[in-house]
């Protein structure tokens, strides 16, 4: 590594260890951090694709145009109080640090407006917050309640500013879950406490500051604006002056060719990133052929039986699966971090299967980011582990499962709906975790548990990751009400890919069906509702199922209608199948024109378990036939009854 991007010192530790414990010996305000962020001036901070070239921005430019920004500022907003606070509505870009600073250096507090959020929800804010002006780009911002100020306005020119107090505090916003979003507020001395976490993270994981070719350059994907962004990659890594790679556009291809052409070394992300880069990976491999697919599985099932001796299987990892990283991201790659919700274990196994490093972590705006997994064990990567609290942060696990956390680094205040609430002893999460084998892991949201009509209790986070099929965008399981029989119905709602038509739709049903079955849901999933939109909305990069349920039961999605779908086959004899359609209609208590001749017991009608072992009993009577014990898995439409039945009949069954 090049000693020159660390201050001097002999190594990594060394910078880190002295940069921190000075920051910690300052006053520890905003213009003590901002000091201590641009004093390496040479150091690469930005890196950007032009056409064919790379451009560059070293932190002293970056340190001097913020400077001027500044002083554009003041002028600008001088009769502005101190402590106002300032909206920033800005793509993540070198203009946003600049803006970011330049709004503390003045004295105002910078309010990171989520531009993945609607106009309603940010202007509520706006309003909420007494927000004085909002900086913004040079058109396209939307009617905000207060005056905008445009990147033009701020341009920096040859007047630099001479800084007085800086602003005290960031105002962050939630990604919103209700109409007011939450805004939480942080202080140089909260981020203080994160900065030496980082520190220790870094003493503690060696992975974590590995450079390549003397260089650690983080992909900028997430937004500054959010937590995990502003944290975990701005904060973290711009203290100790490392570069940061920006993204032109979020396009699949751009991103992937800014990773390997600038050879990025960390990427930090949420879920649905890893989800889609794994899916195209497999797709890749598949295209292949099955004899390379073959291949493949055959190479993660040794990596598997190879896992439980660390050296002889990163050896393994990083031989056998060559090829596959270089269709992805490369050899650059020394840490990846997911957050943000929940991640499979799939996911997990496959990056850290193939040779990567990709650890899960935890953290939410109200609390800042509070731990990740730092074992480079496989078995702790690869299960969902989000490690142990940060020393500045403690957990505990309430009597009902949720997760608390409370210490020194979380947000000072919260604002909701123009109420203010101050930093208390323990925050709850809404979370539900488990401790188990010196680690924590994550099961899901408390409120995104389903609590059918039959009481029983159906945790989405822990089946979603199973399901799925071709032809299908998202999947959802969310709990819609059944005021017929009380509490929530479980539904699951997936998006269909594009072309949607009979043919695609009824694969699509049917693959989820088979996929429910498999995994033991056919008799607790009531309904398959398949849409043509996109269960994202523009403010979304993860799947909020409470909003999901709301935009469904508002009419905000274009239900495919189940009329449309073929039958599963044809044959069945008319007679017989009229008469399983009564005993369906008899055991739900419907007229038996309600019931189609493809209809499924449960996902169609709604019915029970109960209720169908009602049926089959009858059955087996009528026709001195035994079903098979999974038949509520396996058999639950009334045509497939049908014909398990004339087999039966015909000793045609295996």
């Amino acid at each position: 590594m090049r000693n020159n991007t660390i201050g001097g010192f002999p190594n990594i530790d060394a910078f880190v260890t002295s940069k921190q414990e000075r920051f910690s010996a300052s006053r520890k305000d905003f213009g003590a951090l901002f000091g201590f962020m641009f004093s390496e001036e040479e150091n690469i901070m930005f890196e950007a694709s032009e056409g064919y070239r790379i451009v560059k921005t070293t932190y002293g430019e970056c340190r001097r145009n913020i400077e001027r920004r500044a002083a554009k500022l003041a002028s600008r907003l001088s009769a502005e109080g101190a402590d106002s606070a300032i909206g920033i509505y800005l793509p993540n870009s070198r203009e946003w640090i600049e803006v970011f600073w330049a709004v503390l250096m003045c004295g105002f507090r910078p309010l990171l407006l989520n531009g993945r959020l609607d106009a309603g929800s940010l202007s509520r804010a706006i309003a909420d917050l007494n927000v004085r002006a909002v900086i913004a780009p040079d058109s396209g911002a939307p009617d905000f309640p207060a005056p905008i100020v445009t990147l033009s306005d701020i341009a920096p020119g040859s007047e630099t500013f001479a800084p007085g107090e800086f602003g005290s505090e960031i105002l962050v916003m939630s990604s919103g879950t209700s109409d007011r979003v939450k805004v939480c507020a942080y202080t140089a001395e909260e981020f203080s406490y994160m900065i030496a976490d980082s520190c220790r993270i870094i003493r503690d994981c060696p992975a974590i500051k590995k450079h390549y070719k003397g260089q650690l350059k983080l992909l900028t994907f997430l937004p500054f604006c959010h937590i995990f962004g502003l944290v975990a990659v701005y904060i973290w890594f711009a203290f100790f002056s490392r570069t940061f790679v920006l993204l032109s556009d979020m396009d699949p291809d751009t991103i992937m060719n800014t990773i390997r052409r600038h050879e990025v070394t960390h990427i930090f992300a949420v879920p649905m990133f890893w989800n889609t880069v794994r899916r195209e990976a497999l797709k890749t491999i598949r295209s292949r052929g099955e004899a390379t697919y073959a291949r493949f599985e055959k190479g993660m099932r040794i990596m598997r039986k190879l896992a439980a001796v660390p050296v002889l299987g990163s050896a393994f990892r990083r031989l056998a699966f060559r090829e596959v990283r270089g269709g992805m991201f490369g050899e650059s790659i020394c840490f990846l971090i997911s957050g943000g919700s929940e991640i499979s274990p799939a996911v997990l196994e496959f990056f850290n299967g193939i040779g990567y490093r990709l650890a899960n972590g935890y953290g939410m705006t109200e609390i800042g980011i509070t731990s990740v997994e730092l074992s480079g064990r496989f078995s702790l990567l690869a299960s969902g582990s989000v490690g142990l609290p940060f020393r500045s942060v403690e957990y505990r696990i309430d009597p009902e499962g949720q997760l608390l956390v409370r210490g020194r680094s979380t947000a000072r205040r919260i604002f909701e709906g123009g109420t203010e609430t101050e930093r208390g002893e323990w925050f709850a999460t809404g979370d539900l975790a488990e401790y188990k084998n010196n680690r924590y892991y994550i099961l899901g949201r408390k409120d995104d548990i389903i609590i059918s009509p039959t009481g029983e209790n159906l945790n989405p986070c822990l089946v979603e990751d199973r399901l799925g099929a071709d032809g299908v965008r998202e999947c959802c399981l969310v709990g819609l009400p059944n005021e017929e029989k009380g509490g929530d119905e479980p539904v699951l709602i997936a998006s269909l890919k594009a072309p949607v038509n009979a043919e695609t739709a009824g694969k699509a049903y049917d693959a989820l069906r088979k996929s429910l079955a498999e995994n033991g849901l056919r008799d607790r999933v009531t309904r398959i509702v398949l849409v043509r939109e996109s269960l994202l909305s523009g403010s979304d990069f993860k799947l909020n199922r409470g909003r999901i349920a709301k935009r469904f039961m508002e009419g905000g999605f274009t239900v495919i209608d189940g009329n449309d779908l073929p039958a599963c086959g044809e044959g069945a004899d008319a007679e017989l199948l009229a008469h399983i359609r009564g005993l369906f209609a008899k055991a739900l208590g419907k007229d038996v024109s309600e019931i189609g001749e493809n209809s499924d017991f449960f996902l169609d009608e709604g019915g029970t378990s109960l209720d169908f072992f009602g049926v089959v009993s009858e059955l087996q009577r009528e026709y001195d036939i035994t079903f098979p014990a999974d038949s509520g898995q396996s058999l639950s439409r009334a045509d497939e009854i049908a014909r398990f039945i004339e087999k039966a009949a015909d000793g045609k069954l295996p």
